[in-house]
């Protein structure tokens, strides 16, 4: 065997041979091991599929069910109602004494685990509205069970409970505030306005418009920017209302970790009698969405403190991620309600919220 070295224009070739491939290698590291599993859920041709990855599938499944809190013991029968036996119980006064007392206890481990009970009331009158997050809280029951009632066409039998928006937070981690529009945008690195050609998680790491949320779901501006004709006789639709719809459509696609063929058939996005029984359902969600934002969270904003605001000074509110989280049904379909019954009964009539500014709650 020759001991001779290589001379180097046969290194140079050989370099350029390997290190393609060594990169290619690298690069493969961040690809999903085949093969996907794919589910058909339209008509043979139209491309209508969704695409998972049995294992990536299963590992976020057991993470899932890991988490999910067991349910309270059933509580004991009560002669006595809870507004019969506690002091200021404006919502759930309905409930027995032990039921009353049942929710109590689910709700510190829905909402406030570490924090416990402080985290709401004041531990010296627990009877007292002296903390914000207790006037919250009590918005927030009157909520679920205004979407448990009213909007069953979206959330059907499974329904909500407080879990299924804050998994164990003092606040959900998927809310949206007010965009803050760029003074000057027009600068030497493009439009940037409203967060425009930046990649922003909350329309799926794409570039357009990063805030379609105060239009599109917190008021009842149009999301249906395609026309039914082939001129635009009727129907005028800006630029920016589309990209708004876009922006709109690729968080709801995040959101629900599904492609637009989940509820759209891709031949003729705007048909309704050739999407799946998912965009009809999809669509009572958006109205429940704007309906929740304009009547409970935006009338929150004078019971916040500054640091819970958004930089325009506006509530929280929710959009579709807040509560599905990547599951295309909320904790991929987990029916929480059915141990928590209570939260399924008639809404009650909206309680005035204070003027005056409240405490924080005890760390």
């Amino acid at each position: 065997m020759s001991t001779r070295p290589i001379n180097q224009p046969r290194k140079r070739a050989l370099l350029h041979a390997i290190v393609p491939l060594l990169i290619g290698v690298l690069g493969l590291g961040g690809c999903e091991q085949p093969p996907p599993k794919t589910a058909q859920n339209g008509y043979r041709g139209t491309g209508m599929e969704q695409v998972v990855n049995p294992r990536t599938y299963a590992k976020a499944v057991a993470a899932l069910n890991k988490s999910l809190p067991e349910a309270q013991p059933p509580a004991d029968p009560s002669p006595k109602k809870a507004s019969q036996v506690y002091q200021n119980v404006k919502v759930l006064g309905d409930l027995n004494e032990n039921e009353f007392n049942r929710v109590m206890l689910a709700i510190t481990e829905w909402v406030s685990p570490e924090q416990g009970c402080n985290y709401c009331h004041n531990p010296a009158n627990l009877a007292e509205d002296s903390v914000y997050t207790k006037i919250v809280a009590r918005r927030m029951f009157q909520m679920t069970r205004e979407i448990n009632e009213t909007w069953k066409p979206h959330v059907g039998d499974t329904g909500v409970t407080c879990y299924t928006c804050h998994a164990g937070n003092p606040v959900p981690k998927n809310i949206w505030f007010n965009g803050v529009a760029e003074v000057n945008p027009n600068k030497m690195a493009g439009y940037t306005a409203g967060g425009q050609n930046k990649a922003n998680k909350s329309v799926g790491m794409t570039s357009m418009i990063a805030d379609p949320f105060s239009a599109l779901l917190n008021s009842k501006e149009a999301i249906r920017v395609q026309g039914t004709t082939a001129l635009t006789t009727g129907h005028v639709a800006s630029i920016e209302s589309t990209e708004k719809t876009y922006a709109l459509m690729m968080h709801m696609s995040e959101g629900l970790g599904v492609n637009c063929t989940f509820c759209h058939n891709s031949r003729s996005f705007g048909s309704w009698s050739s999407s799946t029984p998912q965009r009809v359902t999809s669509w009572h969600g958006i109205q429940m969405v704007r309906a929740l934002n304009s009547s409970y969270l935006d009338p929150l904003r004078p019971v916040y403190p500054e640091e819970r605001l958004g930089p325009q000074g506006d509530a929280p509110k929710t959009f579709c991620t807040t509560c599905h989280q990547g599951w295309n049904k909320p904790l991929n379909g987990a029916k929480m309600m059915k141990d928590h019954l209570e939260l399924n009964r008639a809404s009650l009539t909206p309680i005035p919220l204070p003027t005056t500014p409240l405490k924080r709650p005890e760390p």
